[in-house]
């Protein structure tokens, strides 16, 4: 099944808003878009896109997660800032 990638970009998303009223619809010719349950009516966010492009899209969307640095990963970036 090719929405595997889809179905997990949606968990993450339910997972970085606390919103699990998020859902995704896949159309019969092979498109995607993302719908919000969470109102009294459903609420469509986007258009109908192809996989990679809502893939993008529902990891964009919503709240991010700050990047996770080890000491070194800082280390690493002063030393290019110097440079």
């Amino acid at each position: 099944m090719r929405s595997t990638r889809a179905t997990a970009a949606v968990e993450r998303l339910k997972e970085r808003s606390g919103n699990d009223g998020y859902a995704m619809v896949r159309n019969a010719d092979e498109s995607f878009y993302l719908v919000d349950h969470s109102g009294a009516a459903p609420v469509k966010l986007c258009e109908r896109m192809a996989l990679d492009e809502f893939v993008a899209f529902v990891k964009a969307y919503g709240p991010q997660t700050p990047r996770r640095q080890t000491k070194s990963d800082i280390a690493f970036e002063k030393q290019l800032i110097k440079k």
